[in-house]
């Protein structure tokens, strides 16, 4: 069975293709070199799908940078740092770019098509989450019913797409402690959203803290050096 993953290289999409392949998915793993600050993420995606083992990785290239509208894709937009619990849940944040996971989605889904797979496998989580709108089950479940509706495979009725998000209803802490059962090698993986030069993470942006968090709750180290 081929399934298409999508890997940023972070903590939660890193822990989906390796779920995908412990469930017996030959998995294709894909990436999105998007105009993103922190692209250092697309090394960790490589670092990542070679030590999981996938039967190809590819990256493409969307310059979401010529929309903007998010801290993640235009320099006049400050990633915010230092915030906490409640001013991340307070509002959807300037980390938000918009349409992202449809747009992902919907290359994930010509590939799928392509391929004959019948699965496609994100990391999007609706507990310990920044608020994105384009993370909840919502949203997935109405675009796997378009998905549907909207390829040759569905409307032939050869293929019944399937969206599978394994980490949707885990925190954060729940993601790593099923990161460590897969035997994910976390320090592969990438979370930050605005690294130095370096690609050291902050430490101090949403992402960051969300993963620190966790890993204070699972009782386990981080094994990334941040600044």
């Amino acid at each position: 069975m081929n399934a298409v993953c999508l890997l940023s290289g972070g903590l939660d999409s890193s822990t989906c293709l390796a779920w995908a392949k412990h469930q017996g998915f030959t998995c294709y793993a894909l990436s999105f070199d998007y105009g993103q600050r922190h692209r250092t993420e697309l090394a960790a995606a490589a670092r990542v799908a070679d030590s999981i083992g996938v039967a190809r990785h590819i990256t493409i290239p969307i310059d979401l940078r010529a929309f903007g509208g998010s801290a993640l894709t235009s320099d006049s937009i400050e990633v915010p740092k230092s915030r906490t619990e409640e001013s991340m849940s307070e509002s959807i944040p300037v980390t938000y770019v918009p349409a992202r996971n449809t747009i992902f989605l919907s290359l994930a889904l010509a590939w799928a098509e392509v391929l004959e797979a019948a699965d496609i496998v994100i990391g999007v989580n609706a507990i310990d989450y920044s608020g994105y709108p384009d993370c909840r089950p919502e949203f997935i479940s109405a675009y796997e019913t378009m998905a549907n509706l909207a390829t040759r495979a569905g409307v032939e009725g050869h293929t019944r797409l399937k969206i599978h998000t394994p980490l949707s209803a885990l925190t954060k802490s729940g993601i790593i402690k099923l990161a460590a059962e897969l035997k994910v090698d976390l320090a592969l993986t990438h979370s930050c959203y605005d690294p130095d030069a370096e690609g050291r993470p902050c430490g101090l942006c949403d992402s960051c803290q969300l993963r620190l968090k966790g890993f204070r709750e699972a009782g386990v180290q981080d094994p990334v050096r941040y600044i």
